[in-house]
């Protein structure tokens, strides 16, 4: 399966970017043929406390290669590309990745640790 990951930088106006995003990027990529799921979020924090290196992180998940190979051949991916610099002012990394889909251990009702994380 297939994700493309943007990490976008702090952009200069985060309200425009916003409304931007929300309202005229994001109807771009829900066009593209393939799609799967759509995912986004602002960056709240680090682990270590230190400034965020990403405003938002978006997620587009297609359901295998050939989905995303077809995708990349559309106009509603070209256009959607095509828009980036329109709102992205921060700078943005776009990655393309795999991805696979892992569900917790449930925790056991005796209180026992796993092992994992431990």
């Amino acid at each position: 399966m297939i994700r493309i990951v943007s990490l976008h930088g702090h952009p200069r106006d985060p309200a425009e970017f916003e409304r931007y995003y929300r309202e005229v990027h994001t109807p771009l990529v829900q066009r593209i043929p393939g799609v799967r799921n759509i995912r986004f979020g602002r960056v709240l924090r680090t682990s270590d406390g230190s400034p965020p290196p990403y405003h938002l992180v978006s997620d587009v998940y297609f359901d295998d290669a050939a989905s995303f190979e077809a995708a990349q051949a559309s106009d509603e991916m070209a256009a959607a590309l095509a828009d980036v610099p329109n709102f992205a002012t921060g700078g943005v990394t776009i990655t393309i990745c795999e991805y696979e889909d892992v569900p917790p251990i449930p925790s056991s009702s005796s209180g026992e640790s796993s092992g994992v994380g431990a």
